[in-house]
């Protein structure tokens, strides 16, 4: 388990009222003590281009009191947003951001965008020949601008280790919560989720976002996911979910897909691990019992999947996030 410091990097000029919201789920999220779920929880910084430097919105002024040297002081650097100007192609990034962004991945800090921060993750060079996001209305923009990214617009979140970008508003908390249940585990994460009152994961990708000429619907669809999560333990089909929801396979596929991003067995697939990582999390159950309760059939089975898709032994995730409970 780790929090760790979190740097969060205001540009002079580059907040506007539209741009508030990413800064202020970094700073519920990171910058909110909520030691009662994990103690010690994250330290805030907010840094600015130079300390103390106000970044004036109409009815709001943030002070930075933190400059760029401790960028590479930090674990975690976020960058939420850059000034449109820039991204107009207008004026540069200032370079001493650049390369303090720069310093901070070879002192080993963790690199987060939210939205269009993401392009001084670009213009510093961090993202060549990687994965990342951004949100929809940019990444044509920034795979033009910066053709050694591999741009992906179809994700709400790029996680490639060290460098994890978002696409924009709510898919930033995404990010952020994501980072949480990486850090302290998917208890910590579901929790924060709560208070947040938001869904600790959205399965769907931000296509499901994008303007359509045809409207969708997700009618039938939101009853049976719930019934479908209250019968994990079961061997589901996507005949099963589409019989109950009283669609034909494929109206049902298309439904689905509009309604989260995703198909109906990899949206299985997501709710069987979110289930086994809470398992493992809040009970002592073997990890034979919750391959069986998470409905992914063998030991076996839940470990594969647990090291593809989070890299490690099921084992090894349990000692990772203890319960608090069970160790009393």
């Amino acid at each position: 388990m780790r929090a760790g410091t979190v740097a969060l990097v205001v540009i002079d000029d580059a907040i506007s009222m539209w741009d508030l919201y990413e800064l202020g789920i970094a700073a519920a999220v990171f910058g909110v003590a909520h030691t009662d779920l994990v103690d010690p929880w994250y330290g805030l910084r907010l840094v600015g281009l130079r300390p103390g430097v106000s970044a004036p919105v109409p009815g709001f002024t943030f002070n930075a009191p933190y400059g760029l040297e401790e960028l590479e002081r930090a674990d975690t650097v976020i960058v939420p947003v850059v000034p449109e100007s820039y991204m107009r192609g207008e004026r540069e990034l200032p370079e001493e951001l650049l390369d303090a962004l720069r310093r901070a991945a070879a002192a080993g800090a963790r690199l987060v965008s939210l939205c269009n921060g993401v392009f001084a993750l670009a213009a510093a060079g961090l993202l060549d020949g990687r994965p990342a996001t951004a949100h929809w209305e940019h990444t044509r923009e920034l795979a033009e601008r910066y053709p050694q990214v591999k741009v992906d617009d179809s994700v709400l979140y790029v996680d490639d280790g060290d460098v994890l970008t978002s696409a924009g508003l709510s898919g930033g908390l995404d990010l952020c919560l994501h980072i949480v249940r990486r850090d302290l585990g998917a208890r910590v994460a579901n929790q924060l989720a709560r208070r947040l009152v938001v869904p600790a994961h959205r399965p769907g990708g931000q296509a499901q976002f994008v303007e359509r000429a045809v409207e969708v619907t997700d009618d039938g669809i939101a009853p049976v996911l719930h019934w479908a999560l209250q019968h994990l333990d079961r061997p589901l089909t996507v005949e099963d979910l589409a019989a109950h929801a009283g669609m034909s396979v494929r109206s049902f596929h298309r439904n689905l897909r509009a309604a989260t991003g995703t198909s109906p067995m990899k949206w299985l697939l997501h709710q069987r691990l979110a289930r086994a990582q809470q398992l493992l999390e809040t009970t002592d159950l073997s990890v034979e019992q919750i391959s069986e309760r998470s409905g992914l059939g063998s030991a076996n089975n839940l470990r594969h999947h647990f090291a593809v898709h989070l890299g490690v032994a099921p084992t090894e995730y349990r000692r990772a996030f203890p319960c608090p409970e069970l160790a009393r």
